[in-house]
This record gives structure tokens, sequence and C-alpha cells, in this order.
């Protein structure tokens, strides 16, 4: 078998797949129902935020390769407490994103078929539960799999760009700031859950030969450009972007009523395999966790760790039922969630990418996720208390079993640490892992 397994093409599929996700289904309704027309900004700036931090992500890969993920980047660069706190934003992120991308495609689904929102429950519940049944069975997405259906979103949101374009006005852009720049920046907020994933890059260089992710990382960029600002222009400027359901609003207006079944239909697959995906990466990474003694030790197991996993996916639905509040906040709170885990991967390059272009390209995606991040407002209460809660449990454990724990040094197990959960969220991405020491572990 030849060393490099990815050419050209099915590497930026690949680097596509850990950006693009089924996101896209509800992302341009809620950005527009932030900003108004102005969303478009939002689009374009993060458009541009993206570009130092993916080749950012890329040339880590190039000078690391196979490096373990954002994790690993973090506890080579910052320490064991950085390398903690992402793995537990990473952990914490699914469960909330992946019960928003269930209710996603439920609400598809639902308008597909025209059943009402308790439907839409019902069906995202369904999802849920057919992810997690087929991860305790075993069944996982294979890579060829995940790029199909990264093809079918790509050719979804084509379709949805073609058939709207003839339905753009000039005056559905007015006002284009009915909010102002507060509402630009709160759509941001929920938008980066749309830009996460670059940090797939990082681990997948052993793949390519010589600095061909580095083309395929440009191929990313000008695909994701295209396909993100047809989506947000075509969006707004055939009204689209009113409906909970913008993509199927887009189609009708040349397709009519064929739109929502096709829709609806590709809306549940894109969900179920995106959130098999992650499931089954937040599995691994639960492990991986628990082996460095970051998670309880009953967690080190993949079926343990997929019951802690269902349970707080579970605890969360009910907590939804119980007190509804949407979509936008679940991709809110996972967007903090993964844009932290971006700043800390773009810190930990700078520390370890060479002088000169490189690390103008670091320093430049630090301080451009620092301010994304910053936009997330209110909901960076999410990650703190992840980390906070994280590091006390740690505390107080580590308190406990201090008199009763041998004095020899224990040596730390290798561990599996996923590049990438995420993308609807989240959760918008395909979740990998790479098997690597810690990079505390040589010390």
């Amino acid at each position: 078998m030849s060393e490099h397994r990815l050419g050209l093409w099915q590497g930026t599929a690949t680097v596509l797949g850990g950006v693009l996700g089924p996101g896209m289904l509800v992302l341009p309704h809620l950005a527009a129902q932030a900003a108004g027309p102005g969303s478009v900004l939002a689009w374009a700036g993060l458009i541009v935020v993206s570009v130092p931090i993916a080749f950012t992500f890329a040339l880590l890969g190039l000078r690391h390769p196979g490096g373990g993920g954002v994790a690993h980047f973090a506890g080579m660069a910052i320490g064991r407490g950085a390398y903690a706190a992402v793995g537990w934003w990473f952990f914490a992120a699914v469960p909330i994103g992946t019960l928003a991308g269930a209710l996603a495609g439920g609400l598809y689904a639902a308008d597909a078929f025209g059943w009402d929102g308790r439907a839409a429950v019902l069906i995202a519940f369904g999802l849920l539960v057919a992810a997690f049944a087929a991860n305790a069975a075993g069944l996982r997405t294979s890579g060829r799999m995940q790029v199909a259906m990264v093809g079918l979103l790509v050719v979804v949101l084509t379709v949805a760009i073609v058939a709207a374009l003839p339905a753009v006005r000039a005056d559905r852009f007015e006002p284009f700031l009915p909010y102002g720049l507060g509402g630009v920046g709160s759509a941001v907020g929920v938008l980066v859950f749309a830009f996460v994933g670059w940090e797939a890059a990082s681990h997948l260089s052993a793949e390519f030969a010589g600095r061909r992710l580095l083309t395929a990382t440009g191929l990313t960029l000008a695909a994701v450009t295209v396909i993100y600002l047809g989506v947000a222009v075509t969006g707004v400027g055939s009204g689209a972007t009113s409906s909970p359901v913008p993509l199927t609003a887009m189609m009708a207006t040349r397709l009519g009523a064929v739109a929502e079944p096709v829709t609806g239909i590709a809306a549940l697959v894109l969900t179920f395999g995106a959130i098999n995906t992650y499931v089954a990466g937040a599995s691994r990474l639960g492990v991986a966790l628990a082996g460095q003694r970051l998670l309880p030790h009953r967690v080190s197991s993949p079926q343990r760790s997929l019951v802690v996993l269902g349970a707080a996916t579970g605890i969360l639905g009910v907590g939804m039922l119980l007190r509804p509040v949407g979509l936008d906040p679940l991709l809110r709170a996972t967007s903090a969630c993964l844009a932290a885990v971006m700043f800390v991967g773009t810190l930990a390059a700078v520390r370890l990418l060479p002088g000169g272009r490189m690390r103008l390209v670091a320093v430049a995606g630090c301080a451009l996720t620092g301010l994304t991040l910053l936009l997330s407002g209110l909901y960076l209460v999410v990650p703190a208390v992840i980390a906070l809660a994280g590091f006390a449990v740690r505390a107080i454990h580590s308190t406990r079993t201090a008199p009763a724990r041998s004095t020899r040094p224990q040596p730390l197990r290798s561990a599996t640490v996923p590049g990438e959960v995420s993308s609807p969220a989240p959760p918008s991405s395909a979740a990998r892992s790479t098997t690597c020491s810690p990079p505390w572990a040589a010390s």
C-alpha cells in the first residue's frame, strides 16, 4: 500500500468534510434572525478569518505530521492543563451539538411531510437513538461514506443557490443593518459553528504527499467561500432566510413542492451520518481522557463512554422538552466551546511554528480567532464553566486519593486524541482519531 493514501481531490473532500456540515440546514435562518441582511457581512467576515486559521493548522500538520490533533498540540506548547481543557470542551460539546443537529434534521423532515413541531422533536429523538444504537453495535460511518455525505450536502446547497438566484431582489437587502453592527456580531457568534473544523488538516498531513495539504486547504477555502456566500446572498435576496427551513424555501422558488421531500430526506441522511460520526469520535475521546485521568476511570471503555454521552444527551433533551429554548442557544453554546478549542490551537501554533511567515500566519490566526471567540458573548460562560468544573473535580479527586497513591512515578498511558469532533455542529465535521502519547509523557 502506498504511504500516502489521499490524492489531491479526495484529500480536499476530506478537509472540506471537516468544515462543511449539516449546520448549514439552519444557520442561514438563525444568522438572518440576528442581523437581517447584514448577516452577509458575518458570513464574509468569518471567511476572511478562516484564511489564516486554515493555513495555521495545515502548517502545523506539515511540521508535526500525525500529531494527534488540537489537544496534543496544546499539550506540547502550553501543558497538561491546556490538553485537559481542549479535551473537555470537545467532549462536552458533542451532546449539545448532536441534539441541535438532530433537531435541525427533525425540523426539515417534519416540514417535508407537513407535520408539526412535536413530530420534529420525535424525529430528532429517533435520530439520536438510532445513532447511539449504531455505535453500541459497532457500526461506524466509513471514510468513503463521509465523503459521499459531504458530496450530498454540496449538491443540496448548490441546487438551492441556483434555484433561488432568479428570485433575488435588491429591495430585500434594505434596510441592510436593521440591528446595527451588534446584530452582525451576534450572527458571527452562531455562524462560528459553520467555520470550525479546520483543525482536521493538522492530523491529515501524513496522508498527503509533499505539500499537497496546503493546496487542499486552499481549494477547500475556495469551495467554502463560493458555497457560503452563495447561500447567504441568495437566501437573503430571495427571502428564504425568513423560513426556519431556508434550503427548502430556496429550492421551492424554482422547484415548487418537490423541494420539500428532497430536502427532508437529504436532511435525515446528513443528520444521521453526522451524529453517528460525532458520537463515535466522542466515545473514543472519552476513553482517551479517562486513560489520562481527566475523566473518571469508569469511563475507560468505549461502551461506558457511550453510556455517559447518551445519558448527557438524554438529560439535555428532557430539559429541552420541559423548557424549550430553540436551536439558537444550543448552536451558540456549541460554537463557544469549539471557538475556544480553535483559539487554544492557534495559540499553541504561535509557539510551535518557526519564525518568519509561518509564525506570522499563526499570530494572525490567533488574533482573529480570539476576536471571534469574544463575539460569543455570554455563551463564553459555557466553556468557562466546563473548564472550571473539570479542574475542580480533578483537584478534589486528587486530594482524596493522594494518601492511597504509590510514591513511585506511574507512566501515562497512550491516548487516542480525536483531531476534531464537531459540527452540526459540531455540530460541521467528521471525527477522526490518531493514536499518540501525550506530549508530557516523555518527560
